[in-house]
């Protein structure tokens, strides 16, 4: 079983919310899920962009992949992390 990290919509129309799950590559869209790993608000200025590191790291070394979109979002939420 091919596991993906990807993007379900959520949300109205024209206001779309997202959550970054992980789910069968085979699995549509909106379909079934194993984990919730993060969300994705572009509505916000500037956008949120919420992602649980500990769950990412653990999907990731079982071999789960990232979609392009989600490596993108990964990458904006490490350079927009807080240095506190």
């Amino acid at each position: 079983m091919a596991v993906r990290i990807r993007l379900t919509r959520k949300g109205r129309k024209k206001q779309p919310f997202y959550r970054i799950v992980v789910a069968d590559s085979h699995s549509c869209r909106d379909g079934k899920f194993l984990d919730i790993v993060g969300t994705y608000d572009p509505m916000q200025e500037p956008a949120a962009i919420r992602i649980d590191a500990a769950k990412l790291a653990d999907w990731m070394g079982k071999g789960a992949l990232p979609s392009e979109t989600v490596k993108t979002l990964i990458d904006k939420s490490k350079t927009a992390a807080p240095t506190a």
